[in-house]
């Protein structure tokens, strides 16, 4: 409350603030910019084909996890993923979807697949939500995830679907 009120009364004022009237410990932008920054090289190490995708899902233990809205994942998804909205990411929620944190969890987003302009609708790929994914899963302890890679036509690729819009 007390730092609302100071930034009410300085915008009001026309005052600068500085960085020491914004201080908030639950908001770290420079050590999520480290953490990316690290993150890059194991990142591209753990990017898969399509094919790499198919076999480790069918694998015992694996989990496909997809972190769009849940209206989304509804209407269309990859066949057997669980779902956690990345909103509703927290240690907690992770924790209760998957349990042990060394389970195998592949991940993927709108921006892994096309002609599906709805329910898989592009975002701008320095935002892609594998990119948020990705980071977060292995800021809350979860080391062991890949990333499908590719840009795949939603009607032609072997990754099976299921849901709401699906065929």
């Amino acid at each position: 409350m007390k730092n609302q009120l100071i930034l009410i009364t300085a915008l009001l004022a026309g005052f600068p603030l500085s960085a020491e009237d914004l201080k908030n410990p639950a908001i770290q932008y420079a050590r999520f910019a480290k953490l990316t920054q690290e993150l890059g090289p194991v990142r591209a190490k753990n990017r898969i084909s399509e094919k790499e995708f198919i076999t480790m899902a069918a694998e015992s233990g694996t989990v496909v996890l997809d972190a769009r809205s849940q209206d989304k994942f509804d209407a269309i998804h990859v066949k057997g993923a669980r779902h956690l909205a990345f909103t509703d990411f927290t240690a907690e929620a992770l924790k209760k979807l998957i349990p042990d944190n060394t389970t195998r969890i592949l991940i993927y987003c709108n921006n892994n697949f096309d002609n599906e302009p709805i329910n898989l609708a592009r975002k701008s790929a320095p935002v892609a939500l594998n990119i948020q994914t990705f980071i977060n899963l292995y800021a809350y302890g979860y080391k062991n995830v890949r990333e499908l890679g590719p840009l795949l036509d939603v009607k032609t690729t072997k990754i099976p679907f299921e849901g709401s819009a699906v065929k």
